[in-house]
């Protein structure tokens, strides 16, 4: 019989549903908060069902010799180390969708209570003052809310927000016109909404692209006396700047469910007139908790009862009999996306894929989620091969699929097609008999790249001294070069070059290639291997 340890606080009904199936359970929903009687009782369970208290990090796992599955009930894992569980063979496996209502609910409570001024007017209240004249708030209605982020939940807020009579605007790299025209809201660029709307909403996940999306310079570019909403991420706004700004009276308002550092013991913006703050409260319903809850549990005793996986950030959802041969393809199909993903900044209309050979005849449900999840990747790196498609979805990505017999060299490989208003981009792999996925061509020129996780792609006049100019770059700058792959189409035309480094790039080196003028594109790239 499996053991799960549930070591934060779960509902009742979801460790029943854990002992009904058939999983021996213990419910310590405080030792989650205690590393040390953590990291001594976590070897003898094969499941950890999770919220936000415990902390999963590397020197955990090394006490967890029969993990097999970590569920965290909600969306966020940043309270659980991926990469090491990965290492250590251990499934990770969210809620994603639980709790997107009661989050949206709460950043339009927000709203209203920054508005109004709710939260200090009821203080003062209860000291019995009688201060009518002092609080003057503002209607939503007929105002302009700008939206970042036009996910699950940020579309959640756009209806709420427009059955308010509010005129929404809304700024979305992966968001199409089509979508836009669909949820009803105008697709703006960042700038834009800063300076049209009267309040501002975040809904974003925190990545290097989002973080201090909102920094000192987007604010000072925000419309004076604006109301400013957080109930996504910490770090998503210079906190320091935002009260500067309040101070002077350029923003009227901010209400934050979230900080930078949480435990938020101490802000800047604490104390401050007509700031409204909670503690990190964006899930906290008896809904959403109870949906989390016991969609975890179900999906935990489906892994360790029958091998099921679902919702899992770090493992593809494929029977076991899939996985045997699968396996490499899965992986390639993942690596071909996030190669679109981290090339492309404009919004994606579309994404084609190609399926040639024997690779045609697998699961290319799994297949396409795993490119779509490697594109998504780029900007949410919480995405998996579940919600991947529906974020899609939501974004009025189309996804369409073709097969075709062997046509090649090749047993079977898989061509990837990006589609943006301003332009195609194609890449396309294969995988090795050694079980290796390779880089087969890019934007139509053939070559033979193997995959690591720190690359490099240049893209240059095929003329001489670019390749000199790229090592002795590199070398300058202590890069070491693993391997090494040039390609172009005909002599004079575009010419590209992909590295696989022995470490990622830093920003400086980027600057460097840039600052030589031999190169019409440099870009650095993850992968995850």
């Amino acid at each position: 019989m499996p053991k799960v340890l549930v070591s934060d606080k779960l509902s009742e009904t979801a460790v029943q549903i854990f002992r009904d199936r058939g999983v021996d359970v213990d419910y310590l929903p405080d030792v989650g908060k205690d590393k040390e009687k953590l990291a001594e009782i976590i070897g003898q369970y094969d499941g950890l069902a999770i919220r936000s208290a415990t902390k999963v990090t590397a020197k955990l796992l090394e006490h967890a010799p029969n993990l097999k599955v970590i569920g965290r009930a909600g969306i966020g894992v940043d309270n659980v180390d991926i990469p090491a569980a990965s290492k250590k063979g251990v499934i990770v496996m969210n809620t994603p969708f639980g709790n997107s209502v009661t989050t949206a609910e709460h950043a339009i409570a927000l709203m209203f209570a920054v508005a109004r001024q709710l939260p200090e007017a009821s203080v003062s209240t209860h000291e019995g003052k009688w201060e009518k004249n002092r609080f003057m708030g503002v209607e939503v209605f007929n105002k302009v809310l700008g939206i970042i982020g036009a996910g699950n939940i940020g579309s959640i807020v756009i209806d709420r927000a427009l059955g308010l009579k509010m005129k929404v605007l809304a700024y979305d790299p992966f968001l199409s016109e089509e979508r836009a025209k669909e949820l009803g809201v105008k697709k703006v660029e960042l700038d834009e909404l800063l300076a049209r709307a009267d309040f501002i909403t975040l809904h974003v996940p925190l990545t290097e692209k989002t973080r201090n999306i909102l920094s000192r310079d987007s604010l000072a570019k925000t419309k004076k006396g604006v109301r400013i909403v957080n109930a996504a991420r910490g770090g998503l706004i210079d906190e320091e700047a935002l009260a500067e700004l309040l101070q002077s009276g350029h923003v009227a308002g901010a209400a934050l469910d979230v900080f930078a550092v949480e435990p938020a013991t101490e802000s800047p913006l604490f104390g401050l007139p007509n700031v409204v703050v909670t503690p990190h409260l964006g899930a906290s319903t008896t809904e959403a908790q109870e949906n989390v809850a016991l969609q975890v549990a179900e999906q935990m005793s489906d892994y360790l009862l029958t091998g099921a996986v679902q919702n899992a950030l770090n493992m593809p959802s494929v029977t076991a009999e899939e996985a045997a041969t699968m396996g490499p393809w899965l992986k390639l199909a993942g690596h071909l996306g996030a190669f679109i993903g981290q090339m492309t900044d404009e919004p994606i209309k579309a994404i084609n894929v190609l399926y040639d050979g024997t690779v045609a005849e697998m699961n290319l449900k799994a297949l396409n989620a795993a490119v779509i999840a490697g594109v998504m990747k780029a900007t949410n790196p919480d995405v998996n091969m579940v919600s991947a498609p529906v974020m899609a979805a939501e974004r009025g990505v189309q996804l369409q699929t073709t097969t075709q017999a062997k046509s090649g060299v090749f047993d079977g490989y898989i061509k990837v097609t990006m589609v943006t208003e301003k332009r195609e981009r194609s890449i396309a792999g294969t995988v090795f008999s050694d079980g290796k996925p390779r880089f087969i061509q890019i934007r139509g020129i053939n070559v033979d790249a193997e995959i690591g996780a720190h690359m490099l792609y240049t893209r240059n006049k095929d003329v001489p001294g670019v390749i000199g100019a790229l090592g002795m770059t590199l070398g300058d700058l202590g890069v070491n070069i693993a391997n090494f792959t040039l390609g172009r189409t005909h002599a004079g035309d575009d010419a590209i070059a992909i590295l696989y480094l022995d470490e990622a790039m830093r920003p400086a080196t980027v600057e460097a290639l840039r600052a030589t003028g031999k190169f019409l594109q440099v870009r650095p790239l993850q992968f995850e291997v």
